[in-house]
């Protein structure tokens, strides 16, 4: 469990397939302390389990399916990533509950400053457009932000220069990807509902 707060955006050192699993190494410099193997991380938003790590670097297998549905299947050596250690029940609660598993990606169609701001409008696949209200919480490549606007076939968040200079958002570009984790409160109800009486 995560709370959407980016701890640090490393850079990726090693993305490859191997005979057994795909393996993704990030630079790090702050989530290494108290790390264990065995640890979860999300990674962009993504759920991972640390395999191997040093003072400077953390290792990741990924299943294939994995590497499928997110947008790690556009990941390059060198992209940055937001990296979010798990949820510690005797730390701060900043944002909202983050599992990890990503629904599914979202297409970016707009991101440019607007006054002192940034403007950032995703387009989901149309069926995950139910889980989007207004003033809801969404995570963006593991970011917890607020929706700001919701239409037909797309939301909005903004954001301010804070987020944009210690996440990975600086780096995307218009056509990109990004994975997107819907409120998991709003998945349960929905869930829930046709068996309630």
């Amino acid at each position: 469990m995560f709370t959407g707060i980016v701890e640090e955006t490393g850079n990726v050192l090693v993305f490859e397939e191997g005979s057994e699993a795909y393996r993704l190494t990030v630079q790090i410099d702050k989530i290494q302390d108290g790390m264990a193997l065995g640890d979860s991380v999300a990674v962009n938003g993504c759920c991972l389990t640390v395999i191997a790590f040093d003072s400077e670097s953390v290792s990741f297998e990924l299943l294939g399916e994995t590497v499928r549905l997110t947008s790690f299947n556009e990941l390059a050596t060198g992209a940055g990533v937001n990296l979010e250690r798990s949820l510690c029940f005797n730390g701060k609660i900043g944002g909202h509950f983050v599992s990890g598993h990503i629904d599914t990606m979202g297409k970016v169609e707009v991101l440019e400053m607007r006054g002192k701001d940034y403007y950032l409008r995703a387009v989901p696949p149309p069926e995950y457009m139910r889980y989007l209200i207004y003033k809801g919480s969404i995570a963006i490549d593991g970011i917890s932000l607020t929706v700001a606007e919701v239409d037909d076939t797309g939301f909005s968040v903004w954001l301010i220069p804070h987020t944009m200079q210690v996440t990975n958002l600086n780096q995307r570009q218009v056509g990109q990807h990004v994975n997107l984790e819907f409120d998991l409160l709003g998945k349960y109800v929905e869930k829930l509902l046709p068996t309630v009486s």
